[in-house]
């Protein structure tokens, strides 16, 4: 998986060489945030708040309802964990917090101030789940011993030296991580390469997931790291343009298994399974360029896109690869029938009516009113009376038949009232979701 990274500092999205210096800002975090939703997960780093300066919160908010996102920096406690979950964060980034000598804080070094603060990780997973936690062992390289580099995790925005030692250190965090992300200080920022040696180290220490970062420049180098069976982060080459998102997609599947196409499932945003295909590299870059999910005919031997000649294509979301990055989920919001029996999907189903269907019938209504249609007359005034009027014959419904019937009937002016207030389904689905996991 590619991982697209929004650090943000005063508000803006910043790119900082050596987390110091300032090359680079943007102040179109939302967009830029939809934007890499598309290729894989979005990496959201306050650093502010790693820093102990302030707080980005609201603008983290905002990024959360644009974007798939794992959210770090400045995250020292449970309750701060679960709110972003609550928010809709994927995953958490730990990072300082994790080092912090729980017995010997402000001891030095030398006196223990750093140590794996297994009290702190034991708290995250019991509150949050394993699953959720990603926990970042940024380090530097530094004296070698026997001509052999040793690395050291570093804290405090890459500023304070722990004296711990990167593989020891992942080796101790890992059962309670899903995922490590590791850094490498010494080129973070500069494009002049990964260095791989601590990261097949890491590889053949610990067995979960790993995602690398710092000085990537080259879509050779995302080849090695999926090689290694590592994500990787992507910030300042992505920003610089010297590698695009969509060829840094490709780049990280697996094309090794003796193959030229690799499966592909698309999925209505609802969850709905509508059909499977196969993709060649070709065909997944001009997914990305057309907007539109193609494919690979292998019976024809060339490009085709879904709907190029019925109007039904399936325009694209998002694209996901799977855990062995040699099958790719798309994300698609279907234009029509998508099998070529007229069938909603290649399985045979009918579409599946759910809310946002319903919202999307109501919004139709509301932009080409056609006559007779009752849906279009439910102006502000008319549409709030009777949300009123059905709440109240739901509640004073008595039967199976007669609860089903004036709920039906209360969604339908419920969805109509938040249609016309430009208010999604997905919102409020978000916010029980939100409320669910407080």
């Amino acid at each position: 998986m590619v991982i697209a990274s929004i650090d943000v500092q005063d508000g803006r999205v910043v790119q900082l060489k050596q987390g110091a210096e300032l090359v680079l800002h943007r102040d179109n975090a939302a967009e830029l945030a939809e934007e890499f939703d598309r290729y894989g997960e979005v990496a959201v780093i306050d650093l502010d708040a790693a820093m102990g300066k302030g707080s980005n919160l609201e603008m983290i908010k905002l990024l959360l309802r644009k974007a798939e996102c794992r959210v770090g920096g400045g995250i020292r406690n449970t309750e701060q964990a679960k709110e972003l979950v609550s928010l809709g964060a994927r995953k958490i980034i730990l990072g300082s917090s994790v080092f912090r000598n729980p017995d010997k804080k402000g001891a030095g070094i030398a006196g223990g101030e750093f140590a794996v603060n297994v009290p702190f990780l034991e708290a995250m997973v019991k509150k949050i789940g394993k699953e959720r936690i990603i926990v970042a062992v940024d380090a530097k390289s530094f004296a070698e011993r026997g001509g052999e580099k040793n690395y050291g995790i570093v804290v405090d925005g890459w500023k304070t030296p722990t004296g711990l030692d990167l593989i020891e250190t992942a080796k101790t965090v890992e059962p309670y991580a899903s995922e490590l992300l590791f850094t490498c200080v010494d080129r973070e920022g500069t494009m002049t390469g990964i260095d791989l040696e601590p990261v097949k180290k890491l590889r053949e220490a610990v067995s979960c997931g790993i995602t690398a970062a710092g000085g990537v420049s080259t879509l050779e180098e995302i080849e090695s790291l999926a090689a290694l069976d590592c994500d990787v982060q992507l910030g300042m080459a992505l920003y610089t343009g010297k590698i695009s998102l969509a060829d840094a997609f490709t780049a990280s599947l697996n094309w090794k298994k003796g193959t030229p196409a690799l499966p592909v499932i698309a999925q209505s945003p609802d969850g709905q399974v509508l059909m499977t295909g196969f993709a060649d590299k070709e065909a997944v870059a001009e997914t990305f360029k057309r907007g539109n999910l193609c494919f690979h005919s292998r019976s024809r031997d060339k490009l085709w896109m879904k709907g190029e000649s019925s109007g039904n294509t399936l325009s694209l979301r998002r694209l996901r690869a799977d855990c062995d990055r040699d099958a790719i989920l798309a994300i698609v919001e279907p234009a029509g029938p998508v099998c070529h029996t007229g069938d909603w999907s290649c399985f045979g189903t009918n579409r599946r009516y759910t809310w946002e269907y319903l919202q999307s019938v109501i919004a139709e209504r509301f932009r080409n009113p056609t006559p007779g249609s009752y849906t279009a007359t439910l102006d502000d005034e008319l549409v709030r009376e009777k949300v009123m009027e059905e709440a109240e014959e739901v509640c004073t419904a008595k039967t199976h038949d007669e609860i089903v019937w004036e709920s039906a009937d209360l969604l339908y002016f419920t969805t109509a009232l938040i249609t016309r207030s430009g208010v999604n389904v997905g919102e409020v689905l978000d916010e029980l979701d939100r409320r669910h996991k407080k």
